[in-house]
């Protein structure tokens, strides 16, 4: 192999790295994007199942009234 071969080899491999760790790059930052996501879904999911409960627990208050208001008529 001449010296010439040798050189070219050399940058198709630091062309190759480069290529890499840009790929790396992007993926991690899609990956922190995601991560992101992930945890305002999650806080949006938790304060979702709490609204939940407080409307069950209304509805659930005033099928008590009604039964009570039911009794006494």
């Amino acid at each position: 192999m001449d010296r010439a071969e040798l050189l070219n080899e050399m940058q198709a491999l630091l062309d190759r790295m480069d290529l890499l760790a840009e790929r790396m790059r992007r993926l991690q930052d899609e990956n922190r994007s995601l991560r992101q996501q992930q945890e305002t879904l999650s806080a949006e999911r938790a304060a979702l199942l709490a609204k939940n409960e407080q409307a069950r627990s209304r509805v659930e208050g005033m099928i008590v009234r009604l039964k009570s208001l039911e009794q006494h008529t």
